[in-house]
């Protein structure tokens, strides 16, 4: 259920006009679009979101283990939003799984990438 009264409509019409604008758009720009789409249209939105967190995660912060981190677990978090609503929503979970667990390889954070493998091994679920 949507909660029209608490979304900002202007900011919805910007998010859309920006994401249907030509051109490539950075993906900073992507994710403000869609984290705000998200709140009106999950079912649309929320796989879309979850893609462009991981994106934006290489292209602007590979240098940056910490924030790259968080924004895979958004990543994740928004896939996990779309259980129960969304046919197929598994496997948007489980890449994004993958995605955050990638990131806990690389940082060397064995115990939490230990969770994510068993997780990842049971479908998200």
């Amino acid at each position: 259920m949507n909660h029209t009264g608490n979304i900002n409509h202007h900011e919805v019409l910007r998010a859309r006009v920006a994401l249907l604008g030509s051109g490539t758009m950075p993906a900073r720009h992507q994710v403000a679009a869609y984290r705000t789409l998200a709140e009106v249209s999950p079912l649309a939105y929320l796989p879309l979101l979850a893609k462009a967190l991981y994106e934006y995660s290489l292209a602007e912060f590979a240098h940056r283990p910490e924030i790259a981190l968080a924004l895979r677990a958004e990543g994740v978090a928004a896939a996990r939003r779309m259980c129960g609503l969304e046919a197929g929503w598994e496997d948007v979970l489980v890449t994004a799984l993958g995605h955050y667990g990638e990131q806990l390889a690389l940082m060397g954070r064995e115990d939490e990438l230990r969770a994510v493998d068993e997780e990842i091994a049971r479908g998200g679920k």
